[in-house]
């Protein structure tokens, strides 16, 4: 019975990490459902969205170092969609107030929930990273991994390419995290992987309800393709090194080059 209360509590400190995405999904799910009165959709969202990152500051459920990261995910986020959007890749149909070039700004919480996510789950779970690879290999590598979301219009795709220096540089690399006061240790690799495939299946329920659309979604609804798991991942990468990039920096005065923990 252990391993069943463990994985129990395992989904319940996951389920409190995703508290921001989850309020994202009910939101794009009421406000497809609900008729909405003196705003338009996008704009009842981005409210809900403010409101939302408010409280959880608000509250103590996130720091507000915490928030600085958040935000700086909201700002990297919007520059991608801004990019996405005037390159055809997907569109936002309906009208909104806040709408910029074709992007509504509730958008960029959703590249806030994920750091969301990633910081709540890594002070929850008591993360540590071992074999953590140096600053001179991880920011180049997460530099070209962002970029290449641009590049690759103009440019080759070299997602692939950058998937297998991911795989050679955090090869060695792992990931432990505590649940119920006992210690558990992952690979890294494969906890990108299993995040990036959750994120897939977020993005079919987000399509779902209208949060953006696909070319091929336009007329109706179809499920996003399974190719898509290669962008989510890569961008679930980018997330987590600047993340622990930022926490590492914060505290590596207190810390060996081996293993690094955030509290």
């Amino acid at each position: 019975m252990r391993p069943l209360r463990q994985l129990v509590r395992f989904g319940w400190q996951q389920a409190l990490s995703c508290l921001f995405p989850c309020v994202i999904f009910i939101a794009l799910a009421l406000t497809k459902i609900i008729p909405l009165p003196i705003l338009p959709r996008y704009d009842w969202l981005l409210i809900i969205c403010l409101l939302m990152q408010w409280w959880m500051v608000r509250s103590g459920l996130e720091t507000r170092d915490e928030l600085k990261v958040i935000t700086m995910f909201h700002l990297i986020g919007l520059a991608l969609e801004l990019f996405k959007v005037h390159m055809g890749s997907w569109s936002y149909p309906e009208e909104g107030y806040s709408k910029f070039y074709g992007v509504p700004l509730y958008s960029g919480f959703m590249y806030a929930s994920v750091a969301s996510y990633l910081c709540q789950a890594w002070r929850r779970l008591k993360v540590e990273l071992v074999k953590w690879p140096s600053f001179s290999v991880v920011v180049p590598l997460t530099t070209a991994i962002y970029l290449n979301f641009f590049t690759h219009h103009f440019w080759i795709d070299v997602r692939w390419w950058l998937s297998g220096a991911v795989i050679i540089v955090f090869w060695r690399s792992w990931v432990a995290y505590e649940v119920g006061g006992r210690r558990y240790h992952m690979p890294l690799v494969f906890s990108f992987v299993l995040i990036g495939f959750f994120i897939w299946v977020a993005e079919n329920i987000a399509t779902f309800f209208g949060a953006w659309e696909y070319p091929n979604q336009t007329e109706a609804w179809s499920l996003v393709h399974l190719g898509k798991v290669s962008s989510w991942l890569l961008l679930v990468i980018v997330s987590f090194l600047i993340v622990a990039t930022l926490k590492f920096a914060k505290k590596r005065g207190s810390t060996t080059t081996s293993t690094v923990q955030f509290l």
